[in-house]
């Protein structure tokens, strides 16, 4: 048990880079965030909607076009919610669980995916002669 305890604490004295490329404003991505801030993670927040280069350099090293992303030393996690970037935190032994609460819900998609988008169609008559 003593040894568990000195590896994990070990991990936990790491600190590892982590990057994160995600939406300025998206559920997945808040819930992320609010992760690494309950656990007082720092990481590279890298905006993939307004800074191309960022998008591109997530698509690079993840091969994933969905986000969050989030890199944290050598191992990359993709398309993920908060709820599984902190299971994998635990379970790594990067953090002990913890019962605080975040500010935003952390397994929450953002709020205008996976509902039904009203559609708005116009038919125009065809310039093709039959």
């Amino acid at each position: 048990m003593a040894q568990a305890e000195s590896e994990t604490q070990g991990n936990m004295a790491d600190n590892p880079t982590i990057i994160a490329w995600m939406k300025p404003f998206c559920g997945w991505s808040n819930g992320v965030r609010a992760v690494f801030q309950k656990y007082g993670l720092e990481f590279d927040d890298r905006d993939i909607i307004n800074n191309a280069a960022n998008f591109s350099e997530m698509v690079q090293r993840t091969g994933q076009t969905m986000q969050p992303c989030i890199a944290i030393g050598e191992h990359v996690l993709i398309d993920v919610s908060g709820e599984e970037v902190e299971s994998w935190l635990i379970a790594q032994g990067f953090v002990e669980p913890s019962d605080a609460e975040t500010e935003v819900p952390i397994d929450r998609a953002c709020e205008n995916e996976g509902a039904p988008q009203p559609v708005s169609l116009q038919m125009r008559p065809s310039s093709r002669s039959r």
